[in-house]
């Protein structure tokens, strides 16, 4: 079993409360805009982290990250991404990537800055965009998410407000 933590859109931000809820997670996954290299690092020096770049990440934090990175874990194939669309509507890019190689099993995005976890039965995949976490945005509360991967299952999903926006 694998427990992970995810997050999104910290701009440059990263709350202290993000390391409480994090504490027992294995890996940390940030879905992007994640503002600086300090943020990345941070996180890297807590957990082992996995990202991917954001359309307001510069060149030094796209030089460390991705647009699109596929993996698996446990039994699980992720896909993530920052600009994903949704469910109904994908976002270019990511509807291209979902069909060049593939649906996995579970999908990350961030940048709507509006948490939202859904089926896709289209693709036969759990999507998930935990919100965002930092300052900037129009958001109105803080979000993250966690959950478990055992096998091929993922399970013990939460989704974590960290407060209002300020």
């Amino acid at each position: 079993m694998k427990k992970i933590g995810l997050l999104s859109d910290t701009h440059g931000f990263l709350d202290e409360r993000i390391k409480h809820y994090f504490s027992e997670v294995d890996e940390i996954w940030h879905a992007g805009d994640i503002g600086t290299l300090e943020v990345l690092d941070e996180l890297s020096k807590f957990k082992k982290t996995r990202a991917v770049w954001g359309n307001i990440d510069d060149h030094l934090v796209r030089q460390e990250t991705r647009e699109f990175l596929r993996f698996s874990i446990e039994q699980v194939e992720v896909l993530m991404t920052h600009i994903g669309g949704k469910p109904e509507k994908y976002a270019k890019p990511a509807f291209d990537e979902l069909m060049k190689n593939g649906a996995p099993k579970l999908f990350i995005c961030g940048h709507s800055h509006i948490a939202l976890i859904k089926m896709d039965k289209r693709f036969n995949m759990l999507w998930i965009n935990p919100g965002a976490c930092g300052f900037k945005g129009f958001h109105s509360v803080k979000t993250i998410a966690r959950f478990c991967l055992t096998k091929d299952r993922i399970h013990d999903l939460e989704l974590i407000e960290l407060g209002k926006r300020v």
